[in-house]
């Protein structure tokens, strides 16, 4: 049987309560805090719950709840507190203390065996499921080591530091064929139709992550076949026609080959995300040869790729407060700030024919 520990100094509780609950529990009785304390060093990783008075002489109940959370055996011990007191804030300090449940007197048999059976059950399976996340973190935390380690390796393999270089090769051959464009366009119609390019390569434990995701073996075929954004370029543009326009100039280029289009403009994501991701295949002219490479190109707003980063950092940190309500304020803000372009864009577009 399950032990249990009841704290009273009226006698007649403790045995009204031993009465009701020792068909279900081996019932240990203490008759204050002082004796309470004792059986607690004693057993208290054999007791399954503690019913605790609250106003006892010399040690009363804080004082052994305080004790308890000292050796960190609230942990581990359900309380429930037995008393005649109902003032809200006695409760609210109990349960900020971490006391599990209330039993009012006068005790009625059921109530009082359902709680502590209730409390029992709830008590184990939050032990349980802690338990069993303590463990899971654990296996993520080795499968993260595992990852980490791999990947270095991975990043010192002479065939990867190859494939990077290619792959960065690609980003300049882009870069620079925007870079023309944006002369050209500058030329013709007085202005720029992107405000600045931003390009990165994929780290490789990215690279390695992606691919065990994928449940692909990782080997420079499967970087190649399955990972098209290891090579990636940002272009932030004033407006949203510059966007498509840029994009268009872009691929009538016939050595460009258009893999892929993703359209988060026409077509946002639910969190209001909005941009247009193009996913290229770029010629790149080596000593040996000439080969092609993926290429990922994300064309977005200034106040798209600004309201971007915002989204990106409370995607990832994990220790902010109040998600959902930030999730709210930016998908209104994303809206806004469609908006907001199409609105700049219609007034640039009437300076413009009042210059002609």
């Amino acid at each position: 049987m399950q032990k249990i520990l009841v704290v009273d100094d009226a006698e007649m509780n403790r045995e009204l309560l031993r009465e009701m609950l020792e068909t279900d529990y081996a019932v240990e009785m203490a008759e204050n805090g002082e004796q309470a304390l004792r059986k607690l060093y004693e057993y208290h990783d054999g007791l399954a719950a503690l019913l605790l008075d609250l106003q006892m002489p010399k040690t009363d109940g804080f004082a052994v709840i305080a004790e308890m959370i000292q050796r960190g055996w609230m942990d581990s011990i359900p309380v429930l507190i037995i008393s005649s007191e109902n003032a809200v804030e006695i409760e609210n300090k109990c349960f900020e203390l971490g006391v599990s449940d209330f039993i009012h007197r006068p005790f009625v048999d059921s109530i009082v065996r359902n709680r502590v059976r209730n409390t029992i059950e709830l008590f184990n399976c939050k032990n349980q499921l802690e338990k069993k996340i303590e463990r899971q973190s654990e296996t993520l935390k080795k499968q993260e080591q595992i990852i980490r380690i791999q990947a270095e390796q991975l990043s010192t393999a002479e065939a990867f530091s190859r494939l990077m270089m290619e792959y960065q090769s690609a980003i300049m051959e882009v870069e620079t064929r925007l870079k023309v464009l944006n002369a050209m366009f500058s030329e013709e119609y007085k202005r720029n139709p992107f405000e600045s390019i931003k390009s990165r390569l994929k780290k490789p434990e990215s690279i390695y992550r992606k691919l065990v995701r994928k449940d692909f073996p990782v080997t420079i075929e499967n970087i190649k076949e399955y990972v098209a954004d290891v090579a990636g370029l940002r272009v932030i543009c004033s407006f949203p026609d510059d966007i498509y326009r840029l994009a268009e100039l872009l691929l009538k280029q016939d050595d460009i080959i258009l893999l892929k289009e993703k359209d988060y403009i026409k077509s946002p994501k639910t969190n209001g995300y909005r941009s247009l991701h193009l996913i290229l295949s770029v010629p790149v002219f080596l000593p040996d040869e000439k080969k092609y490479m993926k290429v990922e190109v994300q064309f977005r707003t200034i106040a798209m790729d600004f309201w971007a980063s915002l989204e990106h950092k409370l995607k990832y940190k994990k220790s902010i407060d109040n998600t959902e309500e930030i999730e709210n304020q930016l998908k209104a803000c994303a809206d806004s700030i469609e908006a907001l372009d199409y609105q700049m864009q219609e007034i640039r577009d009437k300076i413009d024919y009042s210059d002609q």
